[in-house]
């Protein structure tokens, strides 16, 4: 028996009582986008600002100080490793991000690694490179690590209350807010962070000049910086080539840029060049790439071959150098075009009480002796609340000393456990403190000769603590005590420079190294299909034939030299600039160069025109279909920087009938599709500086009439020229004659 359908009902929906209403219901609440950003993004840029991504005034930002105190809690600042993994995990308590961010953290504060100037882990297994793109670290389960010696200059005192500290991210144990680190580590590495709206980039110094800088400057605040920090100094070494005006940017605003370059060394056994140090901005493979790109673009060809040789030695390339090269004019080409020179560009970005300052050198250094008198000062009275107590309890020993039998006998007599303290206050006029201290003394210590050993003390006690009272009255003290541990660090830890700093005039830096490329006479000739070749004279007097693709023809032909400029112009109104000596010397059996593929032209895009030219004179001009002429001046395509295509090449309002490359004024010859002439003189035409004018009309066409070819009309043997001349344009022309057409058909 078939089943009955049922019914579908809506849903029963709780109705409101009358008279109930709902405010606002049905209206649409207008938030500014101000509100939005404030109350949402503008959080998040104050954690990454705060919080992440900027490093304060004692060198650190907040990923390297939990990593760092992690290590020292798990005593990694003696001769004990373990692995990075182990410390990664441990670290996973102060730093909630992943473990991959942590471990890579670690490694370029790696020595291996040799990302910092003063590296702080001591490590031992693959690290990576710092100045290798390819040479990646191994995992976390392969490498151990510890701590450096001088990270004990990061950690000391840090247990007597020099530093705040605060809740870890669960609350389960607490982290330092800051270290009290004894040098300037701000400036002993460079740091580099990117924050929102903002970013940190510091270089480094050397660790003596900078502690002698700071000690020069605490004695005198107009100390001048460049006598004792004359400049940077980077883990990779490299010269440095010295700026007066910029590097007194950098040491008095905090922003700059530091050109360095490359070390080398030129090896005759080999004719070879060896570069053993780079700029820290780069890597090798940065390098090998562009000067990889340099020899393929025939710009460099000195070079016969290139091999990283990089090994336990450290970094090495070598550059292999065809014969009679020189090899001052290789490197100094190398320096302009490569990364073998690049700045270092400096944002000295620091927060100071949480506030991001962008400070210059002397600044710098007058927060840290600022941060780091904080320090002292709070050590010097942890010391001195910990001394006085010392000497509040002696001063208990010392009073039962007068009788300690009576001690004995107080202890003894008295009834009940929590009589005894207070037996002991009433008996010998002490404390409850001094009382609890007394009597938690052994009874083997119950002897004369312990209690006054005990109470000898008292009299190093009282003059330990005056010193510290004299040191916290006195800021002169304390500035001492600084200077004192500034000047154990620069000794103990001190390395010499290892980047050369190069005092050169700025305007012999700037020279252009001279064009080496050789100047001959060449024919060179342009087909229909878009191939280029360049012949030599001897070459073509040899063999004239020309080999060209089946059905294809040359169309243009002209005598030149190797290093004229060639402009092609395509069919996208768009131009290609470069030299004839970029092509190679072919002979007239070979096919040339596919100019699309040789100037790496777009899909589809294809040579129209080309211009030869060796001082941008003359004009060109460009015969549209539709009647009208640009002409623009050749110095219009001239570019200051070597640019290699330029758009807007001319107009695309109408398609392109013919394109002329013109010396000086002329007279040319315009037919049409209706088989009229016109002959025109270029002065006639005015010109216009912006390349892709839509240009002026020159000669009067009908509907579905073109321009046919344009011509010089010194090539033509004309019958009655003047019939063809006016003296106005635009003009229709004259019909072609018979005889005058015949000469055009066998043109």
């Amino acid at each position: 028996m078939a089943r009955k359908k049922e019914k579908k009902t809506a849903p029963v929906r709780p109705q409101l009582g009358e008279g109930v209403e709902i405010l606002n219901a049905g209206t649409v609440l207008e938030d500014p986008i101000t509100n939005t950003l404030e109350s949402n993004y503008m959080p998040y840029a104050m954690s990454v600002i705060v919080s992440r991504a900027l490093p304060e005034i004692d060198g650190f930002k907040p990923a390297h100080r939990k990593l760092l105190y992690t290590m020292y809690g798990m005593k990694l600042l003696g001769p004990t490793r373990t692995k990075s993994a182990n410390i990664v995990g441990s670290t996973m308590h102060l730093n909630p991000h992943g473990d991959a961010a942590i471990y890579e953290t670690m490694v370029r504060m790696g020595r291996g690694n040799e990302s910092l100037l003063v590296p702080y882990v001591d490590s031992k297994g693959n690290f990576g490179k710092a100045y290798s793109r390819d040479m990646a670290y191994a995992a976390a389960r392969y490498t151990e690590a510890k701590l450096e010696p001088v990270c004990e200059e990061l950690f000391r005192d840090i247990d007597k209350d020099t530093v705040d500290f605060i809740p870890n991210y669960d609350g389960t144990t607490t982290e330092p807010t800051m270290l009290p680190v004894t040098f300037p580590t701000i400036l002993a590495n460079n740091t580099l962070g990117i924050a929102v709206g903002m970013a940190s980039n510091i270089c480094s110094f050397n660790l003596t000049e900078l502690c002698e800088t700071t000690v020069a400057l605490m004695k005198d605040p107009d100390h001048d910086l460049s006598t004792t920090l004359p400049a940077p100094d980077f883990v990779g070494g490299g010269q440095i080539l010295y700026d007066q005006a910029e590097m007194e940017s950098v040491y008095n605003q905090g922003r700059g840029s530091i050109r360095v370059r490359a070390s080398w060394e030129y090896v005759p056994e080999g004719n070879m060049i060896e570069i053993r140090q780079i700029p820290p901005t780069t890597t090798v493979e940065a390098i090998m790439d562009k000067i990889t790109d340099l020899v393929k673009q025939g710009k460099v060809k000195e070079i016969s071959d290139m091999r990283d040789e990089t090994d336990l030695n450290g970094l090495k390339l070598t550059l292999d150098l065809k014969r009679g090269q020189d090899p001052e004019k290789l490197m100094a080409k190398l320096f302009k075009a490569t990364p073998l020179e690049d700045p270092f560009s400096c944002n000295f970005n620091v927060l100071v009480a949480g506030q991001p300052r962008v400070m210059g050198v002397r600044e710098i250094l007058n927060e840290w002796v600022a941060f780091r008198t904080e320090c002292v000062r709070r050590r010097t009275y942890f010391d001195l609340k910990g001394k006085e107590k010392r000497l509040h309890l002696l001063r208990g020993l010392e009073a039962i000393l007068l009788d300690i039998d009576k001690a004995i006998k107080i202890v003894r007599e008295t009834q009940e456990d929590a009589e005894v303290i207070p037996n002991l206050m009433i008996g010998f006029g002490i404390d409850q403190t001094q009382a609890e201290y007394v009597a938690e003394i052994k009874l083997r210590h119950l002897n004369r000769e312990y209690i006054l050993k005990r109470t000898q003390e008292i009299q190093e006690l009282e003059e330990e603590i005056r010193q510290l009272k004299e040191i916290l009255d006195s800021p002169a003290k304390i500035k001492k005590v600084i200077i004192g541990e500034l000047q154990g660090v620069a000794k103990k830890y001190g390395k010499p420079r290892r980047s050369q700093i190069l005092y050169q005039l700025p305007q012999e830096e700037d020279e252009e190294p001279e064009d080496e490329t050789p100047d001959y006479p060449c024919h060179i000739f342009f087909t229909r299909e878009g191939y280029f070749k360049k012949i030599i004279p001897q070459s073509l007097r040899m063999a004239s034939e020309q080999k060209l693709k089946e059905g294809d023809e040359i169309i243009f032909t002209q005598e030149s030299h190797n290093t004229a400029q060639l402009l092609v112009f395509t069919n996208k109104c768009q131009v290609y600039k470069t030299r004839l000596s970029e092509f190679a010397d072919c002979r007239a059996s070979a096919m040339g160069d596919y100019l699309p593929s040789k100037l790496s032209m777009e899909e589809g895009e294809v040579p129209v025109f080309r211009a030869v030219t060796d001082d941008y004179q003359g004009y060109l001009l460009f015969f549209f279909q539709n009647g009208k002429c640009a002409k623009v001046p050749l110095e219009s395509y001239a570019t200051k920087t070597n640019r290699k295509k330029l758009l807007k090449a001319y107009s695309d309002k109408a398609p392109l009938a013919a394109a002329i490359q013109i010396v000086e004024e002329t007279e040319l010859a315009i037919r049409t599709s209706a088989d009229r002439m016109l002959l025109v003189g270029t002065a006639q035409i005015p010109a216009k500086a912006t390349k892709d004018t839509a240009g002026v009309s020159v000669i009067t066409l009908k509907k579905n009439q073109t321009i046919q070819s344009v011509q010089p009309a010194q090539n033509m043997e004309l019958s009655n020229p003047h019939r063809y001349r006016v003296r106005t344009l635009p003009a229709a022309g004259a019909l072609l004659r018979e005889e005058d057409l015949v000469q055009q058909l066998t043109l």
